[in-house]
């Protein structure tokens, strides 16, 4: 499809899916995508439509006693053999297969078809289809609004539709990101007693991550699970050369009951004598399952709530003060994946939780 691709807002669920992913929207080339969606929601006159950047904001301005935001990103990671869309039946179920399709178009078009036919919502709603979400943070449009625009992500509460299963995840893991690094003395490896290898010296520190047992902390009754692993190792000078340095990059993903810099203080403990560098790190976010607007949402929606493994843009909400879900269509397993596909029973469940809760 190209940039002038039309979206029919009123189409069955699986169609305005598939037409979704059939605009390529890999990261930082979102305009094509975003142009369709703010063509779309113009049309129609209870939306109030804001542009900024290729992050398209459409609110109902009712005068309802709350206001929600509900939110999703329009970017894909890239191509992987797996466009343009297809629509299978596999075991009896009905699929929709394509990049994006899990992580995360299907809430898009969920987002879209409600917010083209809700015109007389419950509560206000403001919906937000944003950028970059799958790259670095200095990218993302949610960022950028938190930062330069908080006003438009005002609420009392917001989902993120990111893949969930078609039930409600709650919080998000914590996660940060840390080079350990080991130095020597270069030689000739023909004379290494000469010479000090760094690379040996990270054995020590790949055991104390073998060894690590993860913890598994209760919060609101959900169990999160961290994780610590070396994700990459890097040294070595030439073939006859005895490394001077070697850096062991860990990736720990915390419980959001422990803040990052907690999260930084356990590392530097557990890697003590070894020099720690942070990478990157961000707060997780806690469930929140307690506060009002949480409870009204889950008894409209229904299901067993679970937690979040992984970081959402749930926690940007939290550090604003407003609590946020994750609800979505498509396992979260399947995100990224070269076969990722959404059931179309998914859409209508995740369709019909929303709309009993706005209508």
């Amino acid at each position: 499809m190209t940039a002038t691709t039309e979206l029919d807002l009123a189409a069955d669920p699986a169609d305005l899916l598939q037409a979704l992913i059939d605009v390529p929207s890999e990261s930082l080339q979102e305009q094509a995508l975003a142009d369709a969606v703010e063509r779309a929601v113009s049309a129609y006159k209870h939306l109030d439509v804001v542009r900024d950047g290729q992050t398209v904001i459409a609110r109902t301005s009712l005068g309802r006693a709350e206001r929600v935001v509900i939110g999703g990103h329009l970017d894909t990671v890239p191509e992987n053999q797996n466009m343009p869309s297809r629509r299978v039946v596999v075991d009896g179920e009905d699929r929709v297969y394509g990049l994006g399709a899990c992580d995360m178009k299907g809430g898009v078009a969920v987002a879209l078809r409600l917010a083209a036919a809700l015109t007389e919502p419950t509560r206000d709603v403001t919906w937000i289809w944003y950028e970059a979400e799958e790259i670095d943070s200095q990218y993302n449009g949610l960022r950028r609004l938190a930062d330069e625009r908080p006003e438009l992500l005002a609420a009392d509460f917001a989902v993120l539709m990111e893949p969930s299963n078609a039930v409600v995840e709650a919080g998000c893991q914590g996660t940060m990101r840390v080079d350990v690094r080991t130095t020597g003395v270069r030689s000739h490896s023909a004379r290494a007693w000469m010479g000090d290898n760094a690379i040996h010296k990270a054995g020590e520190v790949l055991r104390r991550l073998e060894d690590y047992r993860p913890r598994q902390v209760e919060i609101d009754g959900l169990l999160y699970r961290e994780g610590l692993n070396a994700v990459g190792v890097r040294g070595g000078v030439a073939g006859n050369v005895i490394p001077d340095e070697c850096v062991v990059s860990v990736n720990y993903r915390f419980a959001p009951s422990r803040s990052k810099e907690e999260g930084e203080a356990f590392l530097r403990e557990l890697f003590h004598g070894y020099d720690v560098v942070v990478v990157d790190a961000v707060d997780g976010a806690l469930p929140g399952l307690s506060h009002p607007a949480a409870q009204d949402f889950m008894a409209a929606v229904g299901g067993e709530p679970s937690p979040k493994f992984g970081w959402t843009d749930v926690a940007r909400f939290t550090a604003l003060g407003v609590p946020a879900v994750n609800y979505g269509t498509g396992d979260p397993s399947l995100a990224h994946h070269r076969d990722e596909y959404v059931p179309v029973s998914d859409l209508v469940a995740v369709e019909a939780g929303l709309r009993s809760w706005l209508a």
